[in-house]
């Protein structure tokens, strides 16, 4: 894949993980978040097991087979870490703040790039970070109130969703999507399931929730972690973060389209102000790659 080519796919990607803010949050209304969780995991392994069927007649697959099991073990603990902040806190926080919020791992991307990868940040890194933090304060009203609970638990999942990007970039070498990607979401519907036994489990409520159940299950998990994990083969983990960061202004145009959610103008400073630092902390990549 050209980098021109994973860029649109990352582009593609964070369009449908924006959207799916809106499903999160409206399936909140008939659904325990482990139980939505466990849904929408259970839905993506089924769906991708055909294309896992294929790879596995591939040349070289046994071999690769235990250090990919091994990072897809890894990679559903943190995604299934970083669902249940993030779900939980939807229940409260609204679509905008919650793609903002979530648009924090873009900067801290390269910080685990660094912890488990050398590369160490450069100042850019660390000047991004503080223009984060300053936009987390604005749009949580630039005063001393703290963000509400909900704004707090999607925040603190931007940490695992960074260790996550940085798991998937680590596993891209092994040119087994389906198979890693299925392998995560298993991991992933099994500790939700029996997680999810402490609350209702009511077949209304899940039919209730069924069209937003398959849009995150098929197009925001299924289809988008798959791609996101080819295109990681062309891509660095902190490269990709930039362009995944878009999902908050996608996430933002849903809330204000269907659910008629707005922010103040010092709440938009402050989502600026994220996606600004998002920018920076790719500036000496892009001076490089120019150099």
């Amino acid at each position: 894949m050209s980098r021109l080519r994973a860029d649109l796919t990352l582009l593609a990607c964070a369009a449908i993980w924006g959207v799916a803010f809106l499903c999160q949050k409206r399936a909140m209304i008939h659904l325990g978040p482990f139980l939505f969780i466990a849904l929408r995991s259970w839905l993506a392994f089924l769906t991708l097991s055909p294309l896992v069927w294929r790879e596995c007649q591939g040349v070289g697959f046994k071999s690769k087979l235990p250090a990919m099991l091994s990072l897809a073990g890894y990679a559903g603990l943190a995604f299934f870490g970083a669902a249940a902040l993030q779900q939980m806190g939807l229940v409260t926080a609204t679509v905008t703040n919650s793609g903002f919020l979530t648009a924090l791992y873009v900067v801290l991307t390269p910080i685990f790039s660094w912890l488990l990868m050398r590369h160490r940040p450069t100042r850019w890194v660390w000047i991004a970070a503080l223009l984060s933090f300053l936009g987390t304060w604005l749009l949580g009203g630039a005063s001393l109130t703290p963000l509400s609970y909900g704004d707090l638990l999607v925040a603190l999942s931007a940490i695992l969703w960074a260790l996550h990007v940085v798991i998937v970039g680590l596993a891209a070498r092994f040119d087994l999507s389906a198979a890693f990607t299925a392998t995560q979401f298993f991991v992933v519907a099994v500790l939700a399931s029996f997680v999810a036994l402490n609350e209702p489990i009511e077949a209304k409520a899940i039919l209730g929730a069924g069209p937003d159940i398959l849009y995150v299950g098929v197009l925001s998990s299924a289809v988008t972690f798959t791609l996101l994990s080819i295109a990681m083969r062309s891509t660095k983990p902190a490269e990709a973060s930039v362009i995944l960061s878009t999902e908050s202004l996608f996430a933002a145009l849903a809330g204000f389209l269907f659910m008629g959610e707005s922010l103040p103008a010092i709440g938009w400073m402050g989502a600026a102000s994220i996606f600004l630092a998002s920018l920076i902390v790719q500036l000496p990549t892009e001076a490089k790659a120019h150099g």
